[in-house]
């Protein structure tokens, strides 16, 4: 087993066992390629989206937010495309029963199949649409037949002019959404890096004509920019250009962000301008105007859209792989996880150094205190060297320890996960020490 393959085995295995992510209906034998969030994950994913819609929405004049239904009128998925072009092309293969994309197959060994090894196993490829189709009321028919959304980003197109007239707002503006999505796919995998429910984190920029690519570079520059304010190393991010064999069909020019994941560079977030494909297939399907008056120019004309769309759960995969380390310290290996604080799932452990002379109860007051601010956790059982350990796994950026001195001058050490250094704050300063610290992380 090479090392990177080792690095994502140590990965998947810390997130079960520290309550970050589980197999879906596990105790069943699970089901491929759905997960669950633990304690942790859950309050991992939680602060990356509210990282995301504090930078998306609530720090700006010009972007709305909205939460579009899952289920919509099966029109949507036709006059978007995906009826049509959501596709992959897939084999069969007769012995095992395998199903693979035909792009993922090896050219040097046409026909056959890369799972059970028979040669000329392989049907030939057949067009595989990637929406999960269901029924709207009590009888399954063709009538009846609705999809399950494969994006968010649909919903935001149908709802433009309603947010538009709802927020008064005038183009340039934008709409961001957080939601859940579908995909049927065939070989998902790598963990929760390709599932097929999962969560996006989307942004629809509506622009004039003629000013799509001075949006487009600036929403490259902002959304480089966030994902380095979650404290991800520089050196292991880039810029992928979409060449015109890549290019969607509704797209003029699309980048990928990209990461260096264990198993090769992957995207995680791309920027994509779509020019007026979107709202004027809404307004062909449809039969609605869906120009934009522009009262400043006295014309109307279909806006551009500039659309940014990262996966949550690949952004949070993302946080997990670039944090996971391991140190030797004094003679022992330290799995440290070097998460930012602003998206760390407990930012303070609080511990006693003993479970006596009222260190418990100065421990429980301060976490009392702190858990009106932070999410913290309190640990009195073990030594205090291991206590500090199971926290770093946890990527909790600081342990506090409350030990003789403080019975003496109300005083407690901080130790800061990444460097191991130790300081003494007051207890009514500890608050102010851990908000200080929220921001500003870098890891080289």
């Amino acid at each position: 087993m090479s090392n990177q393959n080792k690095l994502m085995d140590k990965i998947v295995s810390l997130a079960k066992r520290r309550g970050f992510i589980f197999q879906s209906s596990e105790i069943y034998g699970g089901i491929n390629s759905c997960y669950d969030y633990g304690p942790l994950g859950i309050e991992l994913k939680r602060n990356i989206k509210e990282a995301w819609w504090r930078a998306m929405v609530i720090e700006r004049e010009d972007i709305e937010g909205l939460d579009a239904a899952i289920l919509m009128h099966p029109r949507v998925w036709e006059a978007s495309g995906h009826v049509e072009n959501f596709t992959d092309p897939m084999v069969d293969c007769r012995n095992c029963k395998a199903r693979f994309r035909e792009d993922d197959l090896n050219p040097d060994k046409p026909g056959q199949c890369p799972r059970c090894g028979t040669k000329e196993a392989l049907t030939e490829a057949r067009q595989f649409n990637l929406m999960f189709k269901t029924f709207m009321g009590p009888v399954e028919e063709q009538a009846n037949v609705i999809f399950m959304r494969p994006e968010t980003a649909q919903g935001i197109y149908v709802n433009a002019f309603n947010v538009m007239q709802a927020s008064r707002q005038k183009v340039p503006f934008g709409i961001a959404q957080i939601g859940k999505a579908f995909r049927n796919e065939i070989t998902p995998g790598n963990f929760i890096f390709r599932m097929r429910e999962f969560e996006q984190m989307e942004m629809q920029f509506f622009v004039k004509p003629g000013e799509d690519d001075k949006w487009f570079e600036y929403w490259m520059e902002q959304r480089m920019q966030w994902q380095l304010s979650l404290g991800l190393r520089k050196s292991k991010l880039r810029f992928h250009e979409h060449g015109p064999d890549e290019l969607a069909h509704y797209a003029k020019k699309a980048f990928d962000i990209e990461y260096e994941f264990p198993f090769g560079w992957n995207e995680f977030e791309g920027i994509h301008n779509r020019t007026d494909y979107d709202l004027g297939r809404h307004a062909e399907y449809s039969g609605k105007d869906l120009r934009y008056f522009d009262q400043d120019e006295n014309r109307k004309y279909i806006p551009y859209i500039i659309e940014t769309s990262a996966g949550c759960d690949r952004t949070l995969l993302t946080c997990l792989v670039d944090a996971y380390d391991e140190e030797t310290v004094e003679g022992e290996t330290r799995v440290v996880l070097h998460l930012s604080p602003k998206i760390a799932p407990i930012k303070a452990g609080i511990f006693p150094l003993v479970k006596r002379d009222g260190m418990p109860e100065i421990g429980l007051k301060l976490r009392d205190e702190l858990k009106k601010q932070f999410k913290v956790f309190y640990d009195e059982s073990g030594a205090i060297g291991r206590r500090y350990r199971r926290m770093d796994e946890a990527g909790t950026p600081f342990g506090i320890t409350i030990d003789s001195q403080t019975l003496e001058d109300q005083t407690v050490t901080i130790r800061e996960r990444d460097s191991m250094q130790q300081t003494r704050v007051a207890l009514d300063k500890v608050a102010d020490f851990i908000a200080e610290k929220m921001d500003g992380f870098v890891r080289e």
